[in-house]
């Protein structure tokens, strides 16, 4: 049972808790807000779901740069492929919009020269357009 699809009520001052989201580096975190005294709860899924990027993206992973006819291909780790499509599957119930954001991320992928030494591989780079 997702308390999230309940009434909740504050411990605290005996207020309905309000349905919102927080963003945090791109997550959407589904959250209760009590507008009286402030508290909150997280979404224990999506908090989890965060950790692990959290985790993934405080890892440097080594990638193999390899010549494929007149362009260098970059092979991305299973590990982050995998974290991307978990993504995809527990967020499915939660709209529409985000699922075709992540459909179109799989499809399109840009590079960026940052600095000497610096490539950065930018998915989802429609956001950045807006």
């Amino acid at each position: 049972m997702d308390m999230f699809k309940e009434i909740v009520i504050c411990s605290k001052c005996r207020k309905r808790f309000a349905y919102g989201h927080i963003v945090r580096d791109g997550f959407k975190i589904r959250v209760l807000k009590c507008k009286k005294c402030g508290k909150r709860i997280y979404h224990p899924v999506d908090l989890e779901e965060y950790k692990k990027f959290l985790q993934l993206k405080q890892k440097p992973f080594e990638v193999k740069l390899r010549i494929v006819g007149n362009s260098y291909a970059v092979s991305i780790p299973k590990k982050i492929i995998e974290f991307l499509h978990e993504q995809e599957k527990s967020h499915q119930d939660i709209n529409e919009r985000m699922r075709n954001e992540i459909k179109k991320m799989h499809k399109m992928v840009k590079m960026f020269l940052e600095s000497s030494g610096k490539i950065s591989l930018l998915f989802d780079f429609e956001k950045d357009k807006k």
